[in-house]
C-alpha cells in the first residue's frame, strides 16, 4: 500500500493535471472559435472587395495577363484568398499565392458549385487545394465564391496545443516536486505521533508501576494533525493516570491482604496459645476459665473484623443499601448517649436544630457511621477532651452532621490517608488504642454508598469530620 504522502502527492498532481487539461481545452476551444470568427470576418471582407471593386463584380479571366490593374485579381484580394465565379462551364477560379494565382481544378470547382448561395460561410475540402472556409453569393455576374484557408487557424491551434502540453507537463512536474515537499512538511507532526505511539507500544504496561512519559512534542491544535497529536497526548495522560490508579489499587489490595492477615493472625495466635494452655491444664478450673474467656474475647475480635471486611466487600460490590426514612435527630441522640456511657471521662456535647432532621437512607449503616466517628474521637483523644456533635439541614435537599473535638489532632502525614483501610496512627500495630484501622474507611464507604461526601480537617486543638448526605435513595 502506498504511503499517505505518496497518495496525497499523486492526488494533488492529478488535480493539477486535470485542471490544466480543462483550462487548456477551454482555452483551445475559445481560441479556435475566436480565430474562426476572425477568419469569417476576413472572408466577408474579401467577398465585399470581390464584388464591390472599382470595376464591379470580378470576372475571372484565366490566362488574363493584366494581374496588376485596378480590376485585376491580385489587387482585390490578399494572398491565400480563393475566388471563383460559377456562371457557365467555362467559368473558373483561382487561389492567390505569393507568385500570383493558382487556377482551381475541375474537381475543386465542382465542390464549390455545390456550396449554397445564401451567403453563409461553410467549410469545404477542395481537392488539390486543401480545406477552406467559403461563402457563395449571387451577383449580376453570376454566382461568386470567395474563401480563406483554415490552415492558419489549424496551425495556430496546433502550436497552441503543443505549448499547452509542454507547459502542462512542466506544471505537473513542479506540482509533484512542490507537493512532495509541502506534504512531507505538513505530515511531519503525524510522523511524530506515529513515533510516540511506537515508543509507547514497546513499554511494559502489564504490571508494576508504569512510566508513561512519552508525548507528542508541542502539537499545534490549530491543524488537524496537531489535533491528532493533542488527542494522543490526552489519551496517554488518561491511560497513565488509570494505570497509576490501578497500580495503587493493586498495592492497596496487597496491603489490605497483608493487614487483614496480620489482624487475624494475632487473635488466632492468642486462641492457639490459650487452647494449648487449656489442654495442658485440664484440671485447673481457674486457668481453664480464664483461657476460655480470652478465647471468646479474641473470637469476638475476629468476628468483628470479619464483619467489617464483609461490609466493605458488600459496599465495594455495589450492592444497594436499604432506603427508608431515618430520624437523624433521634439517631444522633442515641449515639451520643451511648458514647457518654462508654467514655465518661470525655465531655460530650450535642448541638441540634429545633426542628427534627430526617433523611432517607439505611438507618443501621448511618448509625454505624456516627458510632465509628464517636469511637474514633474517644480512642484517639485524651480524657477531658470535648467532643461536639452538630447537625443542620442543607439549603438544598440533604443534611450535614459534624463530629468535632479539641484533642491533639491527626498527624499531618496521616490526614491524607485517614479514610484508607487499615490506616492506623501506630506503625508498630500495637493494640493500645484498639481497632484494626477500618473505622474511618467504613465511614467513607457507607457515606459514598449514600451518594454523600465526608471531609476531614485536623490541626492541634481542632479536628472536624464533616459528613454530607443528600436526601435521596441510598445505594
Amino acid at each position: 500500500m502506498k504511503s499517505l504522502t505518496s497518495r496525497l502527492v499523486v492526488t494533488a498532481v492529478l488535480l493539477v493535471a486535470v485542471v490544466t487539461l480543462l483550462i487548456g481545452a477551454a482555452t483551445t476551444i475559445a481560441m479556435r472559435a475566436n480565430l474562426t470568427d476572425r477568419l469569417d470576418r476576413d472572408i466577408q471582407a474579401a467577398m465585399k472587395r470581390f464584388t464591390d471593386g472599382p470595376g464591379g463584380a470580378y470576372q475571372p479571366p484565366p490566362g488574363d495577363d493584366d494581374r496588376d490593374g485596378d480590376d485585376g485579381f491580385t489587387n482585390r484580394q490578399q494572398p491565400g484568398t480563393l475566388s471563383a465565379r460559377v456562371a457557365s462551364p467555362n467559368d473558373g477560379g483561382a487561389v492567390i499565392t505569393s507568385d500570383g494565382y493558382k487556377p482551381l481544378s475541375t474537381q475543386a470547382l465542382a465542390e464549390l458549385a455545390a456550396v449554397p448561395t445564401d451567403g453563409r460561410i461553410r467549410e469545404v475540402d477542395l481537392p488539390g487545394v486543401g480545406e477552406y472556409r467559403v461563402a457563395a453569393q449571387v451577383t449580376n455576374a453570376g454566382t461568386v465564391i470567395t474563401g480563406l484557408p483554415t490552415s492558419t487557424v489549424d496551425d495556430t491551434i496546433s502550436s497552441m496545443i503543443w505549448a499547452e502540453a509542454l507547459l502542462g507537463l512542466l506544471g505537473v512536474a513542479v506540482a509533484g516536486l512542490v507537493g512532495t515537499i509541502v506534504v512531507r512538511r505538513q505530515l511531519a507532526p503525524l510522523r511524530e505521533v506515529a513515533a510516540t505511539a511506537h515508543e509507547v507500544a514497546t513499554l511494559p504496561l502489564d504490571s508494576g508501576e508504569v512510566d508513561l512519559s512519552p508525548r507528542v512534542p508541542n502539537p499545534d491544535e490549530d491543524t488537524e494533525v496537531g489535533q491528532v497529536g493533542a488527542a494522543l497526548n490526552s489519551l496517554l495522560s488518561h491511560v497513565e493516570s488509570s494505570l497509576t490508579a490501578r497500580h495503587e489499587s493493586e498495592q492497596q489490595v496487597r496491603q489490605f491482604v497483608a493487614d487483614a492477615s496480620h489482624e487475624l493472625r494475632t487473635p488466632l495466635s492468642t486462641i492457639r496459645g490459650y487452647a494449648e494452655l487449656s489442654r495442658r491444664t485440664p484440671n485447673d478450673a481457674a486457668t481453664l476459665s480464664a483461657s476460655m474467656t480470652k478465647v471468646e474475647t479474641e473470637a469476638d475480635r475476629m468476628s468483628a473484623l470479619v464483619d467489617d471486611l464483609l461490609l466493605l466487600a458488600r459496599i465495594d460490590s455495589g450492592r444497594p443499601l436499604i432506603s427508608e426514612p431515618v430520624d437523624l435527630t433521634r439517631l444522633l441522640l442515641e449515639a451520643v448517649s451511648d458514647a457518654q456511657v462508654v467514655g465518661p471521662e470525655h465531655r460530650w456535647r450535642l448541638e441540634l436544630p429545633d426542628e427534627p432532621l430526617e433523611i432517607r437512607g439505611d438507618e443501621q449503616r448511618l448509625h454505624q457511621v456516627v458510632t465509628n466517628l464517636l469511637t474514633n474521637a474517644r480512642r484517639h483523644t485524651p480524657p477531658g477532651t470535648t467532643v461536639t456533635v452538630s447537625a443542620r439541614a442543607l439549603d438544598r435537599s440533604g443534611i450535614e452532621f459534624v463530629v468535632a473535638d479539641d484533642g491533639p489532632g491527626f498527624p499531618p502525614d496521616l490526614t491524607r490517608t485517614a479514610f484508607e483501610r487499615f490506616t492506623r496512627g501506630d506503625a508498630a500495630r500495637t493494640r493500645s488504642s484498639g481497632g484494626a484501622g477500618l473505622g474511618l474507611s467504613i465511614v467513607a464507604a457507607i457515606v459514598r454508598a449514600h451518594a454523600g461526601t465526608v471531609r476531614l480537617t485536623s490541626e492541634p486543638g481542632s479536628t472536624r469530620v464533616s459528613v454530607r448526605i443528600p436526601d435521596g435513595p441510598a445505594g
